[in-house]
């Protein structure tokens, strides 16, 4: 019996080398099976294609990279904000790229690097200024009086879609409160500028911290504002106010260019001096004033064409890098 098994294993296999030795099907498809020339074409051209992907992330990439800038106490501008570095992710971007697809753009994958020292290291400084490498201005606009102008201005800045800070004087938050709480409502910044609009370098130690504290506690208490910043009134102050603000946990922050809207110059005149004048890291300071009110479109306009952004005093003065709409 085995044998007969045996012999009809062997004639099995004869009959199937025979057959893959003609012409026959048999014969097809084991050349199906075989190594074809457009195949390793096909897979020489996926492979150069992705080495010319790699290529091009890396180039991008070497172009955009940027080392932190530290932050520094000046010699005239004091506390200058640090800015993070760019570090793009090459690989991260590469393996997100092959499954995005071409169709899709190349979009680079990174990461932000702070710096070694940061504002917090520099101690009781006042600033007056952001970061020059950071290409973003911010509208500090002081409010102790002016009612008029503040509805008017917030709808020109909701049009513009622009978010600004308002420094506050705690006797005028004291008497509106509604009007206050718009300014939050719409996206702004409300911060600290004392309670009675003093000079504060020629109070007592125990004065000066009245006028801040006051004010302090009144935005948490009526907004619900965790304060951050304070402005001295009139730009008014000495080393003890900033080292009381700076106990009370506030950063005293001045300005870099001052519209002078209380003389009552032409809109014309602001927006030329603004746009002339303005550069990356510009605090801009500002009142609820005809003068600015009618020239805040323009103030606005003339700084975007010189290709720098508006934010708040929180967000200009942060090490936060502003990134191209290439990377993500």
């Amino acid at each position: 019996m085995k044998t007969d098994k045996a012999a009809l294993v062997l004639a099995c296999i004869a009959v199937v080398i025979g057959i893959g030795s003609t012409n026959g099907p048999v014969k097809e498809m084991i050349a199906g099976l075989k190594p074809q020339a457009d195949a390793a074409v096909m897979s020489y051209a996926l492979n150069q294609t992705e080495d010319d992907l790699r290529a091009q992330i890396t180039r991008r990439a070497e172009a955009l990279n940027a080392q932190p800038v530290n932050a520094v106490v000046d010699r005239v501008w004091k506390a200058i904000p640090g800015y993070n570095g760019l570090e793009v992710d090459v690989e991260a971007t590469y393996r997100s790229a092959l499954l995005r697809g071409p169709e899709a753009g190349l979009k680079l994958m990174y990461r932000q690097i702070k710096p070694k020292v940061s504002l917090d290291d520099l101690g009781a400084q006042p600033i007056y200024r952001g970061n020059p490498a950071k290409p973003m201005v911010s509208l500090m606009i002081n409010v102790a009086w002016g009612n008029e102008y503040i509805l008017p201005m917030l709808d020109i800045l909701d049009a513009e879609k622009v978010k600004v800070t308002f420094f506050l004087d705690g006797s005028w938050l004291s008497r509106n409160k509604e009007l206050a709480a718009e300014m939050l409502k719409r996206g702004h910044e409300v911060e600290n500028h004392a309670y009675t609009h003093p000079k504060m370098s020629i109070l007592s130690r125990t004065r000066a911290t009245a006028e801040i504290e006051k004010t302090q506690k009144l935005l948490k208490e009526s907004l619900g504002v965790t304060n951050k910043w304070f402005a001295p009134p009139s730009g008014d102050f000495n080393q003890q106010t900033v080292e009381i603000a700076a106990s009370l946990g506030l950063k005293t922050v001045l300005w870099t260019l001052d519209t002078v809207d209380w003389r009552n110059p032409s809109p014309e005149s602001v927006v030329a001096k603004i746009s002339r004048r303005v550069e990356p890291g510009t605090l801009i300071l500002m009142h609820p004033t005809a003068s600015s009110s009618k020239a805040l479109r323009g103030m606005i306009r003339g700084i975007r064409a010189k290709g720098l952004q508006l934010g708040t005093v929180s967000q200009t003065l942060s090490a936060e890098r502003i990134v191209t709409a290439e990377v993500e």
